[in-house]
């Protein structure tokens, strides 16, 4: 079965093309700045990878060419594209509705658009995937397999928040965290390595986008993103954590309209906001050339983080390993040093030398007499996904 792969982005479509049961990465890829004269279109097999910048007015043209490319004569993989059985979708939100990885339908396609409202910036590029999929590989299955389905186990006591019920009951508000699907891939490994029953994970997934869950026996029990993909740890471009009663001082005190303060919270806060920087990469550079502000920013970052492993640790009542993961979490040695330093009460040591790899499968870092365990596991959501609606379609054929 060919499963593909798709990962709409606002500017980006991310894919691969996956051969289940077998796990096989048959081509990978990603179409990055669409809309742009100097678009870049990535292409990659065991025998081939190409790069080409190019001019893509739209995700239309980018996965058109996508997939022209894997049935090309010469570097493609596929005949046409009916040898596609299902394309997954990654989808950001699913609400309360779904749970688990689904069958698209109109129902559920206009379910998407409704909850576009709580993650704006990344449902309708999702959605819009999915529509462009439809036309191009008219005779595949469509799945979706969404961010928020992995923290449905989330107890009733940490996914409430302390405001009228009726918020909750009538309207849906709680917290729904995401990253799902990174979440249960890395834990999932690690409860493969650590081969213990009733095992205490917190899992953290570092990129532009930021969260950590406390996984509880393969269940996440807690997360730091909530109702939307805004609060918790320190982002690229997105504050976390704040006090609610700062937004409605900058607009009646500071004048801001309520569009500049949700702007400035979700694309102008977080490391772009204390630095001017939002790539980890440069803020480390400048960082060590001295800029203070960078600094700061990483160690307001680790500090964030640091908070709440030990919420996490409290919650769970223990802990046997964390995970770093994502593209900050798998390649920032730095950020991984600032976070376990001086956390030796919690039986958290780090092996400086281990941690300086980078890793191509799981990692472990701790030092030998470290009680938990530190692992850098690179995060595969794509072949979570695969596995997923490879499992979907077994039960529905």
């Amino acid at each position: 079965m060919n499963v593909f792969i798709l990962n709409a982005g606002s500017s980006s479509i991310k894919y691969q093309l996956i051969r289940m049961p077998s796990e096989d990465v048959v081509c990978q890829g990603i179409v990055e700045r669409i809309g742009e004269n100097d678009a870049i279109l990535k292409y990659k097999t065991d025998k081939v990878s190409l790069e080409d910048i190019i001019e893509i007015k739209n995700h239309k043209d980018g996965l058109k060419m996508v997939a022209n490319l894997l049935m090309d004569k010469q570097n493609g993989v596929i005949k046409n594209t009916s040898d596609i059985t299902v394309v997954g979708h990654r989808v950001v939100h699913g609400g309360n509705t779904f749970s688990d990885t689904t069958l698209i339908t109109d129902e559920v396609k206009a379910k998407i658009k409704e909850l576009s409202k709580l993650a704006p910036l990344h449902n309708p590029a999702n959605l819009q995937g999915i529509v462009l999929a439809e036309q191009i590989f008219t005779e595949a299955k469509q799945v979706a397999i969404f961010d928020t389905a992995f923290h449905q186990t989330l107890p009733i006591i940490a996914r409430k928040y302390a405001i009228p019920n009726k918020l909750f009951d009538e309207h849906g508000i709680q917290t729904y965290g995401f990253h799902g699907t990174s979440h249960k891939y890395v834990s999932e490994e690690a409860n493969a390595f650590l081969r213990k029953e009733n095992s205490k994970i917190i899992t953290i997934h570092l990129g532009n986008g930021c969260s950590i869950t406390a996984v509880d026996n393969g269940k996440s029990v807690d997360t730091s993103l909530g109702f939307t993909p805004g609060n918790g740890l320190i982002m690229g471009t997105r504050s976390g954590d704040i006090d609610h009663s700062l937004i409605f001082y900058l607009v009646d005190t500071l004048g801001y309209t309520m569009e500049h303060v949700n702007k400035m919270l979700l694309k102008e806060s977080g490391m772009i906001g204390l630095t001017g920087y939002s790539d980890l990469r440069d803020i480390e550079r400048e960082a060590n050339n001295g800029n203070a502000d960078c600094q700061l920013a990483l160690e307001m970052n680790t500090y964030r983080i640091k908070k709440y492993i030990g919420a996490y640790v409290a919650v769970m009542n223990g802990l046997d390993a964390i995970v770093f993961t994502a593209g900050i979490g798998e390649n920032s040695n730095t950020i991984r040093k600032m976070v376990c330093s001086n956390m030796d009460f919690l039986g958290i040591q780090l092996d400086i030398e281990k941690n300086n790899i980078r890793p191509k499968k799981l990692e472990e870092i701790n030092t030998n007499t470290s009680k938990v365990k530190i692992f850098i596991i690179p995060t595969n959501e794509e072949l979570e996904i695969a596995k997923q609606a490879h499992v979907l379609l077994k039960k529905t054929n």
